[in-house]
């Protein structure tokens, strides 16, 4: 195990972590002392002792949830790994900006492992072989079957992935609540995953997809087919139970409410969207 690249993957996705681990100085010395001291075999034991005091314990239900996340950082991640390495699939101007989209997927695969693990649980893996983008259920042809042989193809699904991760972020939010480190971690994720569904919107909108702005109006999918579960309830214009539209005599209109927030998803109606690409 590699400790410096550990940390340098989750600093990636929690800059804090140096902070969290007595600041940066401290750690790398501590973790110089670490590898100079004891067997490979030990050190595993003594990062869970380390992010155990930089995250706190928690419930096997906090563990559930971030199991899931982790599940959905697979999909994410492979999916970007196997399209930046797939030849002349995303043109050179677009290829950097995918590429750090990939890194960052990496990376939450990386912190949520750790997390899962130093509170005591046991992350699920999973490899490219686990998943079939072409959402064909294992058959490899589903109804994405161009997805690494047509870039608008693969942005689709990108949108839909990363649509989906946001959504589901948030509808698990209040599961992490009693664990403030847990979830300000889950949170930042969140944070990154938005900036990656703008993004790749941004991307489609360029090559002429209709509708399609770098955030959702509406329950509006954007042009894509078969992902209407992912944009359910994205039409909402009540938050807290307060009306958006109108909403002290402002001129405020029902798309423009709608625009202003991610409406959270369950863990089922997740489930049910990502089913299809897992094998």
């Amino acid at each position: 195990m590699n400790l410096y690249n550990v940390i340098k993957e989750i600093e990636k996705v929690d800059p804090e972590v140096y902070e969290r681990l007595d600041g940066r100085r401290g750690a790398l010395k501590s973790f110089s002392h670490i590898a100079g001291r004891v067997a490979a075999v030990s050190l595993p034991f003594l990062m869970g002792s380390m992010f155990k005091k930089a995250y706190g314990q928690t419930s096997t239900q906090i563990v559930g949830v971030l199991n899931f996340a982790l599940t959905l950082e697979y999909l994410e991640s492979e999916f970007y790994k196997k399209g930046v390495s797939t030849a002349g699939l995303i043109p050179a101007a677009d290829l950097p900006g995918i590429t750090v989209v990939r890194d960052h997927e990496v990376a939450h695969v990386a912190i949520l492992r750790a997390t899962i693990i130093q509170l005591g649980g046991t992350p699920v893996t999973l490899t490219q072989a686990s998943f079939d983008f072409t959402a064909g259920n294992g058959s490899m042809n589903g109804p994405y079957s161009t997805v690494f042989t047509s870039y608008d193809t693969f942005l689709a699904v990108a949108q839909a992935f990363e649509d989906t991760g946001v959504r589901a972020y948030k509808g698990q939010a209040g599961n992490l609540i009693s664990n403030n480190d847990v979830l300000t971690a889950a949170l930042r994720i969140h944070s990154v995953e938005g900036r990656h569904a703008a993004y790749v919107r941004y991307i489609r909108q360029k090559r002429g997809a209709t509708n399609n702005k770098p955030w959702i109006t509406g329950n509006d999918a954007g042009g894509i087919p078969g992902v209407a579960a992912v944009y359910a309830g994205e039409e909402a214009t009540t938050q807290a139970g307060v009306v958006i539209t109108n909403i002290n005599g402002m001129s405020i209109s029902a798309n423009a409410a709608s625009e202003a927030f991610d409406e959270p998803l369950t863990q089922a109606q997740v489930t049910a969207i990502v089913d299809p690409f897992i094998i």
